[in-house]
């Protein structure tokens, strides 16, 4: 066991190091330089999805159900990827219009909405309550059994010690102190929390190094092997489960529902909606976190069942609880520092969590129930708000704290970790209907919104909370096995007598089921108000919307800026109020001293404002207390909308239209270069050919002239010059030949005979061709062929011209002591003919163009190009009619290997 002061004093350090990090990211930020401004601080931000949950429970999980655990980090990893298009949505229309919370996020899509911002807000409370009693819970324990290891009979339960002699009950109260001090410390509550997050990524850092470290140990030195830990568990047949999935109706609908609140959960859970969107500081940093965060869970879970696996192994036959696995296993080895950094890893999992909910919960508490009442007090309607609103927050964050203590101390003690986790999830969860449809459909109303909401979390409390009181003993437990009043159909678990599901699965189906139908038919069956219509459109239209659309002269009222003005210090202070108007003066140029009637611009600005301090439907209270005049029509800020929306949508076009124009542009000047390159390649062609067609024609003719004017030569002499003449004959026909076939080939007129062939006497005939020229150049000519026919189906004359060019080219490139070699391959389906000699290769960036028309590879020891540059473009032509290909494979210095890929049966059309 570990003393207790040294516990202590180890958790003190490491928060004081926390409160550090804290302090120095919010004076980085105060004097305007960033430390959050980092997309992987981003990614270690949002982390905090992962709790003592995940740094416990999932090897709890495990233990029970083996991959089971998998789902609540499935989900995150798949939505992840379309965090681009769907989260960058997000934070645009919460930049926009400066919303606080998953709360104030609802409330102003849906009309600005006070009830919905509230409704959303209880649902929150209600949700979270047990998860950060799963919190307090996790660090009570494992600072017990750090201190009374091995001795864990003697680890008490919270009901059996009073309140003062509870750790929980200090750990919340120092939880409740930091995210007070570095989460209230302004009233716009949309103001980013810099040195909480720069905390929260290192914690997240933390954590994960602990579970690694863990991990590491037992899979690395507790067994000799890392496959000992599977081997072992196969040999029991209890164990050797946990690895495979269970296939069974239940366990399939388990991992479906698991996975998708999971999704939900990562993205409205308070603390995640709070570090995806509220923290974020640019939506750049989305593209990176897609990929990090998921990596991040990969490797916090990597160890997960092999840790399960050991504890299993180890405390076989043992009443030790499989929550704890992770910290007991070094324990139980005398591993005392291991154990102590795992019990800081699952402080950082802890802390993490508590800090940012409690923060989160204490804007949606302050904005969506407080301040709506205080607005209705008259005695406060000209007081100064803002300090008020900063210890309502403050008070706030105690009171959440608070009621998960009490859960944990009279509830939570009944269920594992997992268990209340999932409680937690499937709460909210209920975000999930109102939330994405209004996101894409302008057709989600308020009304159907706040029914959906409302008999969602009714169908939630009656399925998971109340039989959590039952087993707790707070209502009678016949309410479980026999329902509401004795009925059947009401069991909580087993509602209309459906017993196919788990009690988590059974919920979620249920309450979603319920939420997302009604609001789909009350918001088709229903009208939407004015205010409605225009927040679906500038959420749903987000990207589409102007920046000037917020200050567009649709508003019909009349207010005075002093009126507004005092607004602004009343709920802001007068510092903050100064500063607002001084930014405002400065953007739009103007001097509001001079000013006395507010312009729509300025009603739009003071009600941002006020959004980032009291939430949007607050504000929109507040705003109404001060400005007088007639609405205007829904027709009239419908058009208003729509044609903002159809001149956005022709610039957006505009810039279509003169992208695909630049793209053009770009791709006619590419077209352009190619034709002079072409152009120029065909000057350098006729130079050649015509260099090529006069030294055979010269040769021709004066060896023709010897002849004529000496009819007395000698035989031999005479005979040695027909020679001559006939190879130069052959030559030039050979030129004419390429030009013809060239000709022919690009103007589609060439005849193909397609016939059955042997490709084995094709080649050894193409080989005959050229064995005149192998034999004047010394070249030695080797073949690697079939014993047998192999027969293909092509134009006999083409393949051996391909043949013979390929052979031809190898002996003139070989230079001094020619080798060539060729190879034919029976493959099956096709036929692989290889052509090798050993010259001085072909340079990489050549072996493509070579087969280009025109294309030359010029002659090293000359500095001259050889032949036409027709021959492999002639060649590859005749191939790819052939539906084959033709490649080279080449190192400078070592030969090349030309290489014609043929199929036996397929003729060319």
């Amino acid at each position: 066991m570990l003393s207790e002061w040294v516990i202590l004093v180890t958790s003190f350090g490491y928060l004081g190091i926390l409160f550090g990090i804290a302090y120095l990211g919010d004076k980085r930020a105060d004097a305007g330089n960033s430390i959050i401004s980092n997309p992987y601080i981003y990614a270690l931000s949002i982390a905090v999805y992962c709790t003592t949950w995940t740094f416990y429970g999932s090897v709890g999980r495990a233990a029970v159900s083996g991959v089971g655990f998998l789902p609540i980090y499935l989900g995150p990893t798949l939505i992840a990827a379309v965090w681009w298009f769907l989260l960058r949505k997000i934070i645009r229309i919460s930049k926009t219009f400066r919303i606080t919370s998953i709360a104030d996020f609802l409330a102003s899509r849906f009309g600005k909405s006070a009830f919905i911002g509230g409704l959303v807000t209880v649902i929150a409370i209600a949700g979270i309550i047990p998860y950060i009693s799963l919190q307090l819970k996790a660090v009570s324990s494992t600072f017990n059994v750090l201190h009374l290891y091995p001795a864990l009979e003697r680890v008490p339960k919270s009901v059996e010690i009073t309140i003062w002699s509870d750790t929980a009950l200090y750990v919340a109260i120092i939880m409740a102190l930091f995210s007070i001090l570095f989460g209230t410390r302004h009233i716009d509550a949309t103001e980013r929390h810099e040195g909480m997050v720069a905390a929260i990524a290192f914690e997240s850092l933390v954590k994960l190094l602990a579970f690694l470290a863990v991990g590491f140990y037992v899979v690395f030195v507790l067994f000799e092997k890392p496959g000992d830990i599977f081997s072992l568990a196969a040999d029991s047949a209890p164990m050797s489960m946990l690895t495979h999935m269970k296939t069974s109706l239940e366990s399939y609908s388990s991992w479906f529902v698991l996975t998708l609140i999971s999704v939900f959960a990562v993205m409205f859970l308070p603390r995640q909606f709070q570090v995806l969107v509220v923290e974020n500081v640019n939506e750049e940093h989305v593209k990176k976190a897609s990929w990090l965060f998921p990596l991040y869970l990969f490797a916090i879970n990597l160890f997960v069942v092999p840790i399960a696996l050991a504890g299993k192994i180890t405390f076989f036959g043992s009443s030790v609880d499989a929550d704890i696995f992770v910290l007991t296993l070094p324990l139980t080895y005398g591993e005392k520092f291991l154990a102590l950094f795992v019990y800081i890893g699952g402080l950082s999992a802890a802390t993490g969590m508590v800090i940012v909910e409690t923060i989160a919960l204490s804007t949606m508490v302050s904005n969506d129930l407080v301040v709506p009442v205080l607005l209705r007090i008259k005695a406060l309607q000209h007081e100064n708000l803002s300090s008020l609103l900063l210890n309502t927050r403050r008070l706030s964050i105690l009171l959440v704290l608070l009621l998960g203590y009490l859960y944990f101390r009279f509830i939570g003690e009944a269920y594992a970790l997992v268990s209340i986790g999932l409680i937690s999830f499937a709460a909210v969860a209920q975000f999930a209907p109102p939330f994405l449809l209004g996101l894409f459909w302008k057709g989600a109303s308020r009304r159907g919104a706040a029914w959906g909401l409302s008999i969602g979390f009714a169908i939630w409390m009656y399925t998971l909370i109340f039989p959590s009181l039952a087993i707790a003993g707070w209502i009678p437990i016949s309410f479980i096995d026999e329902g509401l009043f004795g009925i059947p159909a009401l069991r909580p678990y087993h509602l209309f007598n459906i017993e196919v599901f788990d009690p988590i699965t059974h919920s979620v189906v249920w309450s979603l089921l319920a939420n997302t139908g009604i609001l789909v038919i009350m918001s088709l069956t229903g009208q939407q108000s004015v205010q409605e219509k225009i927040q679906a459109k500038l959420f749903v239209d987000v990207f589409k919307q102007s920046p000037m659309l917020r200050g567009s002269p649709v508003w019909g009222g009349t207010a005075r800026v002093s009126d507004l003005t005092g607004l602004l210090v009343r709920l802001l202070g007068q510092e903050n109020c100064n500063r607002a108007l001084e930014r405002y003066e400065r953007r739009h140029g103007i001097s509001l001293s001079s000013i006395k009637e507010a312009d729509a611009g300025f009603v739009e600005f003071v009600e941002r404002e006020l959004s980032g301090a009291i939430g949007a439907a607050s504000a929109r209270v507040m705003i109404s207390t001060v400005v007088e005049g007639e609405d205007v029509s829904i027709d009239t800020l419908m058009r208003v909308l729509d044609e903002t929306s159809q001149v956005i949508e022709y610039s957006h076009r505009l810039e279509e239209k003169s992208r695909e124009l630049e793209t053009a542009t770009q791709e006619l000047k590419r077209t352009n270069e190619r034709l002079k390159e072409l152009d120029r390649l065909k000057d350098e062609f006729i130079s050649t050919v015509s260099h090529e067609l006069r030294t055979p024609l010269t040769s021709i003719r004066a060896f023709s002239e010897i002849l004529c004017d000496d009819i007395d030569m000698d035989r031999e002499k005479r005979r040695e010059l027909l020679n001559i003449l006939v190879t130069e004959t052959e030559r030039l026909t050979r030129l004419v030949n390429e030009i013809l076939d060239f000709t022919k080939l690009e103007s589609g007129t060439y005849s193909w005979a397609f016939e059955e062939v042997d490709l084995v006497k094709v080649i050894r005939e193409s080989l005959r061709s050229s064995g005149q020229l192998a034999q004047s150049t010394s070249a030695q000519v080797s073949e690697q062929l079939p014993r047998k026919a192999v027969m293909i189906v092509a134009d006999r004359d083409r393949i051996m011209q391909v043949i013979i060019n390929l052979v031809t080219n190898a002996i003139k490139y070989s230079g001094e002591n020619p080798k060539v070699e060729i190879r034919l391959h029976d493959e099956g389906p096709h036929v692989r003919i290889e052509v090798a000699d050993n010259g001085p290769g072909i340079p990489h960036e050549e072996q493509e163009r070579i087969f280009e028309k025109f294309h030359q590879i010029t002659d090293r020891r000359t500095g001259k190009p050889h032949g036409t540059g027709l021959g492999l473009s002639i060649c590859k032509r005749i191939v790819e009619y052939h539906r084959g290909r033709i490649f080279v494979q080449s190192s400078p210095g070592h030969g090349a290997t030309f290489i014609v890929i043929l199929p036996k049966k397929q003729v060319a059309p």
